[in-house]
């Protein structure tokens, strides 16, 4: 009876270590299963429905534990994540870096947090329904395409909903600045 008592004992232990282990690896599994998803020709936008990789840009995506939700353009995944209801959401957003994709086709393998991105709103690129904002993960690309395209350079806490309107994400014009200035 006492090497029954020991073995069961010993199993017991191992039992309740594994369990342990297992715990200790919650928070791993957690974060790999909030990893960025890559898009399918099939996948459809949240917002609007429409075929995502009908349109040039960068995309974004909310990924959640066991839901992704993607996105035909930046400025659709802010939209929605501006959504009061929306904020409340365990989700980690990411946008594609431009900085080292093309714009016909970004590259899934640079998908970025967008908390950390660079915002370029006001380039004439084109993009999907509304706003285009280009992404990227480095400053400095961010600030060549401004100059390049026109635009300003934002960070993610700058982005509003008047931002993600077309005509105000457009730069003011030399006339239109000149017009503001003495105010």
């Amino acid at each position: 009876m006492n090497a029954l008592y020991i073995r069961s004992s010993r199993l017991l232990l191992a039992a309740t270590l594994l369990l342990g282990l297992a715990a200790c690896n919650e928070p791993e599994e957690n974060a790999q299963a909030l990893a960025p998803v890559a898009f399918h020709a099939s996948d459809e936008c949240h917002v609007c429905g429409m075929a995502i990789s009908d349109f040039p840009g960068p995309k974004g995506e909310a990924v959640e534990k066991g839901k992704v939700r993607k996105f035909c353009s930046t400025a659709e995944l802010l939209g929605w994540w501006l959504q009061p209801e929306n904020r409340n959401l365990n989700a980690k957003l990411y946008v594609h870096d431009m900085g080292r994709s093309t714009w016909e086709q970004p590259d899934d393998h640079y998908l970025i947090d967008a908390t950390s991105a660079y915002y370029v709103a006001g380039t004439h690129l084109k993009g999907a329904m509304g706003a285009v904002l280009a992404t990227f993960a480095k400053e400095q690309d961010a600030k060549r395409l401004a100059e390049e395209q026109g635009g300003r350079v934002l960070r993610f806490e700058e982005i509003d909903q008047s931002v993600l309107q077309p005509a105000a994400a457009m730069p003011m014009s030399m006339g239109d600045h000149q017009a503001h200035a003495g105010h």
